[in-house]
This record gives structure tokens, C-alpha cells and sequence, in this order.
């Protein structure tokens, strides 16, 4: 169901709120359709979610993505600023469901030109989600008359962050780990569970954008718990 916004709220927020909203459902059941999905059909966790390519997962991998890729090139936002930086997702993400990581390898030493499209073209489809939950989120929140802006605002900048945070650790792995280190950790998928946080990052501030059921409880508890905090501290400093 789509919220009621106010007469003078663009009329671009209500439009939008559909590919919003298929967006982070998207990114909300990739990791765990491929992940948990694929073990019930007997396909063992992957070290990292591309690698799903060269399963019987293949499909939903490719068409998830390319998914996501067709949304953000149908999304237009409030300036170019925005709309370049929707079609530079939709251009990465089709870049990493078309142009797989190469079987049984190192994201960062592949055997093929595809392979290495496929490393440039996740890490620009991570920033890119970034980019939006750190600016154009925040920044257009206001306009679109959101309730408890404030909150939702922290929400979004959170997200960023913990994509970011797991863009690092990522990139720890892969740059500064040596090969002893990675290949312990690859036995416990390090990197498939990093990039499982960072989509669940981009999930939710895509959730909350488009104003799905499960975002706007999510906000409305922390709005009030954010109410409570200021109330405990004036009885706290009442004179006994």
C-alpha cells in the first residue's frame, strides 16, 4: 500500500516508491536465496556470492542482478547528479551478473578480461549504493516530507557506512591478507559473508525509501525510543 504524502510532496517520490521497494526486496533475498536456498538444494556455500555463477544457482544469480541493474536505469532522481549515478549502479550491477568472476579464483587474480570486469564492476556497484545511502538518501528526505526524518536519516547514513566498513574488509582480505591467511579464511567464506552484510546494508535504506511495512515499524521504534531517552533524563534530574 502506498502512504499517503502530502499535495506539495513531488509527485516523483510516489512513482518511484514501487522500484524503491523492488529493489531492496532484491537485494534483501539475493545472499539468501543463493546462500541457505542453495545449501538446501545441496550446493555448499560459496567463498563469495559471484561464484554462484558456476553453480546451479546461476540463474537467480544473473537475473537478480540484472534485475536490480533495469530498476536503477528506470530510476530517475531529483537531479543528473542522481540520475548519473543510477545509471552508473545499473551499469555495474549488469556488469557483474554479464561478466563472471572466473571459476575457482581470486577475485584479484583471474585468468580473463571478463573476470576483471567482474572484480571492477562489483566494487562500483557497492559504491554506488554507498553514494546513495550517505547523500542522495539523506539529502532528499526532507523534500519528500518523510516522518521521523531524523531517524531515518541515521538510517541511511548507517547503511553507507557498514557498506563501506565492509568494502575495507573486503579490501584487507584481498590486498594486505598473504595467501595463508586468506585460504583460512576462505574456509569459513569470509568474503561471502561480507558481501551478504554489505547487500543487507543497501536492503534496508532501499526498504526504508520506499516505505515498506517492515521499515516504517522499524523507524516508528526507533522514533520512539529517541522520544524516551530526553524523558528519562528530565526525571533523572528532577531534585529528589
Amino acid at each position: 500500500m502506498i502512504p499517503d504524502y502530502p499535495d506539495q510532496t513531488n509527485v516523483l517520490v510516489v512513482s518511484y516508491l514501487t522500484i524503491r521497494r523492488a529493489i531492496g526486496v532484491s537485494g534483501l533475498l539475493l545472499p539468501l536465496v543463493l546462500g541457505p536456498g542453495g545449501w538446501l538444494f545441496g550446493i555448499p556455500f560459496q567463498h563469495n556470492i559471484s561464484s554462484y555463477y558456476h553453480t546451479g544457482m546461476r540463474d537467480i544469480f544473473v537475473g537478480t542482478l540484472c534485475a536490480i541493474g533495469i530498476f536503477l536505469y528506470c530510476y530517475r532522481g531529483y537531479d543528473w547528479i542522481e540520475n548519473w549515478t543510477a545509471n552508473l549502479g545499473c551499469a555495474s550491477a549488469l556488469g557483474v551478473a554479464l561478466f563472471p568472476l572466473d571459476f575457482n579464483s581470486d577475485p584479484l587474480v583471474q585468468k580473463s578480461l571478463t573476470g576483471y570486469l567482474h572484480t571492477f564492476s562489483g566494487g562500483v556497484f557497492f559504491l554506488t549504493l554507498a553514494f546513495y545511502s550517505l547523500y542522495h538518501f539523506p539529502r532528499d528526505s526532507h523534500r519528500e516530507a518523510e516522518p521521523h526524518l531524523q531517524e531515518r536519516r541515521w538510517i541511511y547514513r548507517a547503511s553507507g557506512i557498514v557498506i563501506l566498513i565492509s568494502l575495507v574488509t573486503m579490501g584487507g582480505f584481498l590486498f594486505v591478507l598473504n595467501s595463508q591467511w586468506k585460504q583460512t579464511l576462505n574456509d569459513y567464506n569470509f568474503l561471502f559473508w561480507m558481501e551478504w552484510i554489505a547487500i543487507w546494508a543497501f536492503a534496508a535504506a532501499w526498504l526504508a525509501k520506499g516505505r515498506t511495512i517492515i521499515a516504517d515499524i522499524a523507524v516508528d521504534v526507533l522514533a520512539y525510543a529517541n522520544q524516551l531517552i530526553p524523558k528519562r533524563r528530565t526525571g533523572n534530574d528532577r531534585p529528589q
